[in-house]
């Protein structure tokens, strides 16, 4: 076995004990953490594919702003500067577009994954990356159902780059900036259990509009955005293989079998990170406030 090799296994080895002792804890923990957990309701027949969301999730992370010409049935996919794409599908009841994202799980595999706890759910939703604790392992690429997550590969200090639901923006009270932006109502951002009900009432009031399915309800064990759709999803470009259990929960079983002294991996792997980067050691292990 070569030294990429044991690295591979070790860290896998270690993320694999971490997430055994912290998936009882968030198995029972309130998704809103004693709050009420937000989420974006996204009505694809509404959408127009202004792109205004592109444009405002640009401006409010501070990157390149998009094309003004794009074919939006040359299907694109996020990347580390461009948080949210804007596609377009020709199915049964003609042109629909999509706004794509973070889909910011209720359980996140990514969160699960992650070594460090760099990928984490905050309490009011948001699944956000911290970088003062990412090692670069990646592992929240390779767990994400959704294919989300992207490297700065590019970068000299790479990053992982996805929508965190414009947490900054959460704190002070404002709407994520894709939601502002949307000039058409497509987007509504709320308590992820009143966008629920309007998204049922919606549906049920309107049988002809929609197909009698909310993604993201029970998707991958339940997500913060939701959709609603004139069309079903698949036609859309949405997995729709994905089972209704929390992907952790898969794993649970034998994680809690993995050897705790294999916790002490992650620490040690951070630390080495942060040495790369320069960063002085964290002696407390938690430099992250909300």
């Amino acid at each position: 076995m070569d030294r990429r090799d044991l690295f591979k296994t070790a860290c896998v080895a270690g993320a694999s004990a971490l997430v055994g002792r912290n998936l009882a804890a968030q198995g029972r923990e309130r998704v809103g953490g004693g709050g009420e957990a937000m989420g974006v309701l996204v009505d694809t027949t509404l959408c127009l594919g202004c792109r205004a969301c592109e444009r405002a999730c640009a401006e409010a992370k501070g990157l390149p702003l998009p094309e003004d010409e794009v074919d939006l049935f040359e299907e694109r996919t996020t990347s580390p500067d461009r948080l949210t794409v804007v596609n377009a599908y020709q199915t049964e009841r003609g042109r629909v577009t999509v706004k794509r994202q973070c889909m910011h799980c209720l359980q996140p595999a990514c969160g699960a994954a992650c070594l460090t706890a760099a990928m984490k759910k905050t309490p009011g939703g948001p699944v956000i990356w911290r970088e003062d604790k990412c090692m670069g392992c990646r592992f929240c690429m390779i767990s994400c159902p959704f294919d989300v997550p992207r490297f700065e590969y590019d970068s000299a200090n790479p990053r992982i780059r996805k929508c965190d639901m414009c947490f900054e923006r959460l704190q002070e009270g404002e709407e994520p900036a894709c939601v502002a932006s949307c000039p058409t109502g497509a987007l509504k951002f709320g308590p992820r259990t009143e966008l629920l009900d309007e998204a049922q009432q919606r549906v049920y009031s309107q049988p002809d509009r929609y197909v009698h399915h909310i993604y993201g309800e029970h998707e991958a064990g339940g997500t913060s955005f939701l959709y609603l759709a004139p069309v079903p999803f698949e036609q859309l470009g949405f997995p729709t293989h994905l089972d209704t259990t929390p992907y952790p929960t898969y794993t649970r079983e034998f994680l809690y079998a993995v050897p705790v002294v294999l916790t002490v991996l992650p620490p040690f792997l951070l630390a080495v990170a942060k040495a790369r980067r320069g960063e002085p050691a964290d002696e407390s292990g938690e430099r992250w406030t909300e």
